[in-house]
């Protein structure tokens, strides 16, 4: 009987799901995560679609360097007002629908200016003619306001989620946002290739920004937070204490500017080194490599599928909507092999599988006929591999994170997982060019390794790095 009534008590958690902050947060991780493959993947579908070089292509991922640099604005999303919309929405959701707004005018730019560019491509122009270059200019600024708009959005839509909800809500919150944020990858990934293959580019991308209407809908009827007093600067920090003494024959404001800088910047950057110690730099590192494979095998894997003779269709069934499914297994899998083995483990296990996946594909490269089913294969191994590593990583960053300062240090940490991949991913092209598909993937392996190695001996020599900061940590990814 007790047994049942546990079973039962069990399930009636479930209810959290239907309350209204949470079903919120899922149609606002759907407008953070729409605009993400749009700038990315899709993108890259749409521009060698219409003939554009690869060596062009791995250049324009450079334009999600953006999402890597959020950190350095993060500041003024949390302080500075809108005026007359924050003292509507509040701060945090003023900004959100702001940011929403320059997404839709980004990705109607981008429609707008694709119309003119297939036209270049389709009269079968110079590749390197004058209307050519300014097409591709006008759609990389274009992208570049949908970037930097988006990673404004991420900004203000964590804070939104941390602040909106108690405590003991937030794995729901960040369960909701994460699912929306999944589906909106569909829909940007799958639904877009879709209506580009049956209608055309344009009609794709209008009818993206036509969904970003679903986030604005979410703000529009979301509640304010009011924010508590960690915003306060703690005058009693060592550093704020020191930075007042230095600065107090200047005026007022420059004191004030002085001790909010070292707040707001400094100290959650004092407080990672002093807690980690001689670990802190080293855990850096781990944290900007452990993303590079899978993020530079990402820029060519539409061109690929493509230049593989495959229709746009079949990658949206295959590579999106199956491979969506197998997203979700890895992750679900990867969460459980958390709970019972820790992070350290299902960590190495995830940058293992994600470098031999990227052999997979080495291998699909060089069969002499287009095959789905191995397509299919392939694309399952890589993204259960990557639902999996996505889930230990998200775990090792909120291990590391301390929850007095989550929004910054998180920032940090998520900025620089992606900038090294980001960057080195902008000559994906390049090497595809010089030396085909195969090598690059086998290069994209091999940068791979990098990780497992730090991984494995962090794990020798501290396998309880994370342990001193767990009772701290958020848990949010």
């Amino acid at each position: 009987m007790e047994r049942m009534r546990n079973a039962f008590s069990w399930i009636a958690d479930f209810k959290v799901y239907l309350e209204k902050k949470v079903l919120l947060l899922l149609l606002l991780g759907f407008s953070a995560g729409l605009p993400f493959l749009l700038v990315f993947s899709t993108l890259s579908a749409w521009l060698r679609d219409d003939g554009i070089s690869r060596t062009t292509i791995g250049f324009f991922s450079w334009i999600g360097i953006t999402y890597s640099i959020k950190v350095f604005w993060a500041p003024v999303v949390d302080r500075v007002r809108i005026p007359l919309l924050t003292s509507l929405l509040g701060q945090r959701r003023s900004w959100i629908l702001v940011a929403q707004l320059g997404i839709m005018f980004g990705l109607v730019g981008m429609a707008s200016t694709g119309s003119l560019f297939s036209g270049y491509v389709a009269d079968s122009l110079n590749p390197d003619s004058e209307a050519v270059t300014q097409g591709i200019t006008q759609m990389a600024l274009f992208a570049l306001c949908v970037a930097f708009a988006s990673a404004t959005q991420d900004i203000a839509i964590d804070a939104y989620r941390i602040e909106v909800a108690e405590l003991n809500k937030q794995g729901a919150m960040s369960a909701a946002y994460i699912f929306g944020y999944r589906l909106a990858l569909l829909a940007a990934g799958a639904g877009a290739l879709y209506l580009a293959d049956f209608w055309d580019w344009q009609i794709a991308y209008l009818s993206m920004a036509g969904l970003v209407l679903i986030g604005v809908l979410a703000v529009l009827i979301a509640p304010d937070v009011v924010r508590k007093g960690g915003d306060k600067i703690n005058e009693a920090l060592p550093e704020v204490i020191w930075v007042s003494n230095k600065v107090a024959a200047l005026p007022d404001f420059f004191q004030k500017i002085s001790r909010w800088f070292v707040f707001a910047v400094v100290s959650p950057f004092l407080e990672f080194f002093q807690r980690e110690k001689r670990w802190a730099l080293y855990l850096l590192v781990v944290v900007a490599i452990y993303r590079i494979s899978d993020i530079t095998m990402g820029v060519m894997a539409n061109p690929f599928y493509l230049d593989m003779g495959f229709s746009k269709s079949e990658i949206a069934s295959v590579t999106k909507v199956f491979g969506f499914a197998m997203t979700m297994v890895g992750s679900a899998i990867g969460g459980v092999i958390v709970v019972r083995l820790g992070v350290m483990k299902p960590l190495l296990a995830g940058a293992i599988l994600v470098a031999m996946t990227n052999l997979l594909f080495a291998v699909l490269a060089i069969q002499p006929e287009k095959s789905l089913s191995f397509l299919a294969f392939v694309i399952s191994a890589d993204n259960f591999s990557g639902g999996l590593a996505n889930v230990a990583f998200i775990a090792f960053l909120s291990g590391l994170t301390n929850r007095t300062y989550t929004a910054t240090q998180y920032a940090l940490f998520s900025s620089l997982m992606t900038l090294p991949g980001k960057y080195i991913g902008g000559y994906s092209g390049v090497v595809v060019d010089g030396y085909g598909y195969d090598w690059f993937f086998i290069y994209a392996a091999l940068i791979g390794v990098p990780a497992i190695i730090a991984i494995s001996w962090l794990l020798k020599k501290n396998p309880q790095v994370v342990k001193s900061s767990e009772d701290q940590a958020s848990g949010q990814p």
